[in-house]
């Protein structure tokens, strides 16, 4: 151990955090945002921005999409139907394919297609443009892209074991924790961002250790599967446990190969909801449909509880009977592990509590971003003797400094880029939503190798600048793309106002990143002004610099 308990903590503090700190900027970004993933996917399809909500009921609706299906996809193994919820304005359908009878089968998430159901009439949606919207930037934060999903778990998961330990051991190590708190000291180096790495840190403590805690917890049973393989030996594994504890996974079994038509579905959803006393539905779950081992999952809509438990009829395919119902009278365990995983969702949250949710996600991102900043500060000054007689910065100190401006101000062209890609790649382009995604790392990517190119001062206030334009230029592209931006949203009050609230927080990003950028300005012409008048004072400057 290091000369003392405190100052270890504090190397495990440094060292626990550098490591990942890059890849937590990227869970945190789409993590906050993951908090309106409903509101950014009604805005990145604008062609529903003038829908009418139809007061639809819902078992009329479940039987339209259900013939929208069997028109669709009748050898499906599978069909969901999401309906509208007070964030959805519209019915999306969706199915898994059975696998390829050449070839591998691949995974059921690779077979799978879903589209947007006009409720009123059961037709797809076909002039409303292809997105992945919100739902790609909540999967980008635990799913990652480009690469298998157990890896990029594993990998999230590692980094969230990894913030936990800095979380802790930064506690430990900080002596006046609330003190420093309301102290800022500014312009004053590295005392300056080891100020702002406090206030990030403090300002959200509860939030930052509840996330990251309850993010382990809804990987848990990847992380620690023993527990599960020794209470269900024998009793069908994994997947019995999961079928018990979680409704959407209920009754899936495995189809008998022999076809039988498939009940009526809306008298299902009636007796779904008398059961649940007029509660709606959120999702419809077909197994095997038009086999003779079909079941008909309904799923109740949450409520507003800490709980994510969503309680869920299951029914026979074909005769229509109630099998069972799923998550009505959950164990204490299964409560406690409900409620953890509902607190890292927040979808018990109302709008003030998400908005809440989702700056305490932003003061995440500003705490890793302010700790990789002040590593990079305190090697800086270390070797500013050297640099001032000409060595060249460090091989780490440079990986560091480019990795930084890479991540920090990377990221946010590449969400920026995202969003401009939504309203510009034309409407039939083929594979429309992956080619939105890809746009967001291409964006990323040329970031990032600039920053390794010249990653300095300069690179710094470009893409701080870009990013600025970015953002709030999407409020000016709106403009000429769609017909509702903020001059009907919000000067004529027309609405819809989460589309509005949507570019009134890009301009917000967009000040925010000018501001940064206006910042460092400054500081540069500081340093040219001082080096202009005392040339020998590169030692100082450095220092200044950082």
């Amino acid at each position: 151990m290091k000369e003392g308990l405190r100052q270890s903590m504090a190397w495990l503090h440094t060292w626990s955090g550098l490591l990942v700190c890059w890849l937590l900027l990227l869970v945190f970004a789409g993590g906050s945002a993951s908090y309106f993933k409903d509101e950014i996917s009604f805005w990145m399809m604008p062609e529903l921005h003038a829908t009418q909500r139809q007061p639809v009921p819902q078992p009329l609706a479940v039987e339209r999409a259900i013939a929208h299906l069997q028109q669709q996809a009748p050898q499906a193994e599978r069909w969901f139907i999401s309906l509208p919820s007070a964030r959805s304005v519209a019915m999306r359908v969706g199915w898994i394919a059975p696998p390829p009878k050449d070839g591998p089968a691949g995974s059921a998430r690779s077979r799978f297609t879903s589209e947007l159901v006009d409720v009123t009439t059961g037709q797809k949606m076909a002039a409303v443009r292809e997105t992945r919207g919100g739902e790609f930037l909540y999967r980008l934060h635990f799913d990652l892209h480009y690469m298998p999903v157990q890896w990029a778990r594993w990998i999230v998961s590692i980094g969230a074991l990894f913030m936990l330990v800095a979380i802790v051991s930064g506690v430990i190590t900080h002596k006046r924790i609330f003190k420093d708190f309301f102290t800022f000291r500014a312009n004053k180096g590295q005392r300056s961002w080891l100020d702002a790495h406090n206030a990030a840190a403090v300002l959200a403590l509860p939030f930052h250790l509840m996330i990251t805690y309850t993010g382990l917890v809804t990987l848990m049973f990847m992380i620690m599967p023993w527990g599960v393989q020794t209470a269900y030996p024998g009793k069908g594994g994994e997947s019995a446990f999961f079928e018990e504890v979680f409704p959407n996974v209920a009754g899936r079994g495995k189809a008998a190969g022999q076809a039988a038509p498939l009940t009526a579905i809306g008298p299902l959803v009636t007796q779904a909801q008398q059961h649940w006393q007029g509660a709606p539905l959120a999702l419809v779950t077909i197994n095997h449909p038009g086999d003779a081992k079909a079941t008909v999952v309904l799923t109740r809509q949450k409520a507003a509880t800490l709980s994510y438990l969503q309680p869920a009829l299951v029914f026979d395919g074909v005769s229509g009977v109630q099998k069972a119902s799923v998550g009505e009278q959950p164990s204490n365990t299964g409560v406690t592990r409900a409620v953890l995983y509902g607190l890292h969702l927040g979808h018990f949250a109302d709008p003030w509590l998400r908005w809440l949710f989702f700056l305490c996600g932003l003061s995440g991102y500003l705490m890793v971003a302010s700790g990789a900043l002040l590593w990079a500060v305190k090697t800086r000054q270390k070797e500013a003797k050297a640099i001032a007689q000409g060595a060249r910065p460090g091989w780490g100190l440079r990986l560091v400094d480019a990795l930084n401006i890479g991540a920090i101000a990377g990221l946010p062209i590449a969400f920026a880029s995202y969003f401009w890609a939504n309203r510009l790649l034309p409407l039939e382009m083929t594979q429309r939503p992956q080619a939105e995604i890809n746009v967001f790392f291409i964006a990323w990517a040329v970031a990032a190798v600039l920053a390794q190119l010249r990653p300095g001062l300069a690179m710094w206030r470009v893409q701080l600048g870009a990013g600025a334009l970015l953002f709030a230029g999407i409020v000016v592209l709106n403009i000429f793309t769609t017909h509702s931006h903020l001059g009907v949203t919000l000067l004529l009050g027309r609405g819809p106002w989460p589309v509005a609230g949507f570019d009134l927080t890009m301009l917000a990003l967009g000040a925010s990143l000018w501001l940064a950028e206006r910042i460092l300005a400054r500081r540069q012409r500081r340093q040219r002004a001082a080096a202009a008048v005392q040339p020998g004072r590169q030692g100082a400057l450095i220092k200044e610099a950082a």
